[in-house]
């Protein structure tokens, strides 16, 4: 039996099938005993708080230090906010002063603002999953059982789950995990990007891997996006030579990214906050084609001053001297909330205030934060490159080019995740000195399929010819133009569609550093005649497969 998914890399996993454990059940709505008050209830709720919000800011500094997925850094701090959340605590001390128990005003509080989130939907349904997670780990403490999460084997296996919190895939063992599948989710999910941080073979969206059973084997092929339930021997063997494939695209690392024919197209790491240079250089990254400035921002109350700034992209630009770094813009809004610079209220924060158009609104955030960029531009001999995130057509690329290189910045161009700059890169390309795409967005905006949502996730591909035709228009405008033309999303970690990219006229690609080297391997084997052949037939759709239809 094959079950389809979506696959996350190349790799190739073989093993027993092992089910994440179920989550706990559903507090009981009995009246609380008479003994128990409601102030010593809400202290033991807010002990269960602190400790959970301990532990995962422990995890967050633990994956910053190394041990486990960077990305997961971040994240694992969001999530950390929440179990301290002031409303959060304000809903269960009112439930408790109507007689429910600590562990059912737990539960009823975090499901209402669980609610919540999904009625917004989007990227904010997307954080009522986190935000679960988080209620689940409270009740536990309250219970004094293991909190739900991965289980333990003294043997390796392929873990089966509905989704994986950032928490879970983050702390996995990557000496028992072999691979993930997960039931939910799409390619661009947290799930799907941690996995790809970590190298780990992952199948999402498999609807149909529900029905896998535990010690049941399973070939687990990302690069196919499947997952072939009790193989044969044949099958084995084909699947056990093509990881060994897999392992050899490692003796390329260090060399530039270039075709068969040497038509060279840079390699640049995706990374998110400084620390991450280290495994961009240790995977052969050429330079940085996306520092995500959000670290800076996320977590605090009010936005750091120009010269905190301008130490870490100080520390960031020094590590690549003489080498390509392009810094985006603070992309607050949408999944990246901030309570200084966006409506916790607003109906459909994914199509609102985002990006470039709130830092417009914010313009001191925006003014400081290009001082902050020359500062350390002027101070290092890295070679910088500056862009905004959500730029919708050639006015506001003009505004912001224009204003960048007031604070003297050399290059200054604009990310494309709006299907309409691709309408208008023929104009955008007359005023910026460059464009990223950013495949994430441009895919979920140009098929109206919000990329956390597993009910859509086989709309979650950049190799539909919509989405391809989109970057079409920006590579032919950016050569018409002389603009370098780049690729910053999940799709330029994709081998295969890097290939085509690089055919359609992409110059360089960016991608998370773990999947450089299967990236670079693959260009390899391909001229530039042959990528242009494969990128027609890309654009005619022909590698477009669309599911249930």
């Amino acid at each position: 039996m094959e079950i389809q998914g979506v696959g996350i890399g190349r790799g190739v996993a073989v093993g027993p099938v092992i089910h994440m454990a179920a989550g706990l059940d559903v507090p009981g709505d009995e009246a609380r005993p008479e003994n128990l008050t409601a102030d010593a209830e809400f202290s033991r709720v807010e002990s269960a708080l602190a400790s959970v919000n301990r532990d995962l800011l422990a995890r967050a500094k633990a994956a910053q230090d190394g041990q486990g997925a960077k990305d997961a850094a971040p994240i694992l701090t969001a999530l950390a906010q929440m179990a301290q959340d002031p409303a959060l605590k304000t809903s269960i001390r009112s439930l408790l002063d109507g007689g429910k128990t600590a562990e059912r005003s737990v539960y009823e509080a975090f499901a209402d603002f669980e609610g919540k989130l999904q009625a917004i939907g989007g990227y904010m349904g997307e954080r009522a999953n986190d935000l679960h997670d988080v209620g689940q780990r409270v009740i536990a403490h309250l219970l004094g059982v293991p909190a739900p999460g991965v289980p333990e084997s003294d043997k390796p296996f392929v873990l089966v789950a509905p989704d994986l919190s950032p928490a879970d895939t983050s702390s996995l063992d990557m000496t028992k995990v072999l691979a993930i599948v997960t039931i939910e989710g799409g390619p661009t999910s947290h799930t799907a990007i941690l996995a790809r941080s970590r190298g780990i073979v992952a199948v999402v969206g498999a609807q149909d891997a529900a029905g896998l059973s535990d010690g049941q084997t399973v070939i687990v092929d990302a690069a196919a996006g499947k997952v072939t339930a009790d193989p044969n021997q044949e099958q084995i063997e084909k699947a056990e030579q093509a990881r060994r494939e897999a392992d050899q695209a490692k003796a390329l690392r260090g060399r530039p990214g270039q075709l068969k024919d040497g038509t060279r197209i840079p390699l640049l790491a995706n990374v998110g906050k400084p620390a991450d240079a280290d495994p961009a250089l240790e995977y052969g990254a050429e330079g940085v084609g996306l520092f995500r400035s959000e670290f800076l921002f996320l977590g605090n109350e009010q936005a750091p001053g120009v010269e905190e700034q301008a130490k870490a992209y100080r520390a960031l630009l020094e590590r690549f001297p003489g080498r390509k770094v392009v810094i985006r813009l603070l992309d607050a809004g949408a999944d990246k909330p901030l309570p200084f610079l966006t409506q916790a209220d607003e109906p459909n924060p994914a199509l609102g205030l985002r990006g470039l158009r709130t830092l417009k609104v914010h313009s001191q955030v925006l003014e400081d934060q290009l001082e902050a960029l020359a500062r350390a531009d002027a101070e290092t001999n890295a070679d910088l490159w500056v862009m905004a995130p959500m730029v919708a057509d050639e006015h506001e690329a003009d505004y912001f080019v224009r204003l960048g290189k007031s604070k003297g910045l050399k290059r200054v161009g604009v990310m494309a995740e709006v299907p309409s700059i691709a309408l208008m890169a023929d104009k955008v390309a007359k005023v910026a000195d460059f464009v990223s795409i950013g495949t994430n967005d441009l895919t979920q905006y140009t098929l109206a399929a919000d990329r956390t949502l597993g009910s859509v996730a086989s709309y979650q591909t950049a190799w539909h010819p919509a989405v391809l035709r989109a970057i079409k228009l920006i590579a032919d405008a950016g050569q018409a133009n002389n603009m370098p033309v780049g690729v910053c999303g999940e799709a330029a970690a994709d081998p295969d569609l890097a290939v085509v990219l690089a055919g359609i006229g992409v110059t360089s690609l960016s991608m998370t550093p773990v999947a450089l080297d299967d990236v670079r391997a693959e260009l390899a084997k391909h001229t530039m005649d042959e990528a242009k052949a494969l990128a027609a037939r890309a654009l005619d759709g022909e590698f477009y497969h669309p599911q249930g239809w």
